[in-house]
Parts: C-alpha cells; structure tokens; sequence
C-alpha cells in the first residue's frame, strides 16, 4: 500500500457545512471501500447524505480507476 495521502472535501446539502478529511489509501478502503459514492453524516446537523466520490476526492478517484486499468 501506498503512503500516499488523500484529501477528502464535502458538503452537507442540508446546512452547507464542510468536511475534509485526509486518508490513505488503506484508510480510505476500508471506511468506503471502493463504492463511487460515500455516505456521510454531518457533525454540525446530523444529516446523513452521500457524496461522490469522484467530487469529493479527485485525485482517489483518478488513483483508483488507474489501479483497475492496471488489472
């Protein structure tokens, strides 16, 4: 596994507050795995959505489709 880290942003839709989050790629696997949207829940509303993962970390997901075309 790489060291490379990760910076994960999003927004609740419902109050507009931000998350960022900054991973490995071994974190970020086994959080959210590798769906192509994540589920989040706000800490300032307790919303619970889901994001993109393509928007809310590009470059993972450029990472990542590189590594399936590896395969």
């Amino acid at each position: 596994m790489s060291d490379t880290k990760y910076r994960i942003k999003t927004a609740c839709p419902q109050c507009g507050c931000s998350a960022a989050a900054v991973m490995t790629e071994e974190e970020i696997k086994k959080r959210y795995g590798d769906a192509p949207n994540i589920h989040m829940t706000c800490d300032a509303c307790q919303a619970e959505y889901e994001a993109n993962m393509a928007e809310a970390c590009p470059e993972w997901d450029k990472a990542c489709q590189m590594a399936k075309s590896n395969t």
